[in-house]
């Protein structure tokens, strides 16, 4: 049985799709079988795995609308390990259409039931909004892994998603399910100056043991790769960000058990 992950922070610009692709390779690279649901409307995470966003008609949103199937959808990647269930970023509406729906909520855990076997990890990449397509990603999730950048103002805004990780928790304590914070990770260090060392600081003061061992650094190498359309572990695999990824892996695996 997979553990199901989101990688979730309303804050733009945090490090969510970078992670999610960047973790799923290197996840990859110690043989785990992996599932990425890219449920950001930008669509980056699909181009980044190396999926032209015009090689596909149905995507994960159509999966939301139950106009889909999940494993219908579900596309390879170059890496046999990655499979990706791909989104597109001429959405309109979707909010609308699942609040239409009875479960609502449910939508997307009840459709992961179909492939939950077949992979260790599935890691889904939220829109950065606390909306249905976020409640329903967490829903279906065993825990969250929040990235939170290492500049000003890196709480702000924390605490609306904290209350809304309560609120889901409520909704699966209903079928005796669980959601824990699986884990924040701080993204986006600049070594070269203090701030981020005091925001550092004061994420691992209010997060404690949740606080991920492994820090993201600020490296040209995780843009250059982004631009490129490949993780960072395949474009430069020696460069920090990759490496820190790597590391970043392992601790997923051993908090997992």
């Amino acid at each position: 049985m997979s553990i199901v992950l989101s990688i979730a922070n309303q804050k733009g610009g945090v490090g969510k799709t970078t992670t999610a692709i960047n973790l799923a390779s290197s996840l990859a690279l110690l043989g785990k079988r992996i599932l990425l649901i890219d449920l950001d409307y930008q669509a980056n995470a699909t181009t980044c795995m190396g999926i032209h966003r015009g090689s596909f008609d149905k995507s994960v949103f159509d999966c939301l609308t139950e106009e889909a199937a999940i494993p219908d959808v579900i596309r390879l990647t170059d890496n046999p390990l990655i499979h990706v269930l791909p989104a597109k970023t001429t959405v309109e509406g979707i909010e609308e259409k699942i609040i239409l729906n009875t479960n609502r909520d449910f939508i997307l855990h009840t459709q992961l039931k179909l492939v939950k076997e077949d992979y260790d990890y599935i890691l889904i990449d939220c829109p950065p909004s606390l909306g249905y397509v976020t409640t329903n990603a967490m829903v279906a999730s065993d825990g969250v892994i929040v990235p939170v950048q290492c500049e000003f103002l890196a709480m702000d805004g924390l605490t609306q998603l904290l209350n809304t990780i309560r609120l889901v928790q409520a909704k699966k304590k209903v079928n005796m399910e669980t959601l824990t914070i699986f884990g924040v990770l701080l993204t986006m260090l600049d070594t070269r100056t203090s701030a981020g060392f005091q925001v550092v600081n004061e994420v691992k003061t209010y997060f404690g043991e949740k606080v991920f061992q492994t820090i993201i650094p600020r490296n040209i190498s995780c843009s250059n790769a982004t631009f490129y359309g490949v993780p960072v572990t395949e474009f430069s695999p020696k460069s920090k960000s990759s490496i820190s990824y790597q590391q970043l892996a392992k601790e997923v695996i051993s908090r997992n058990g």
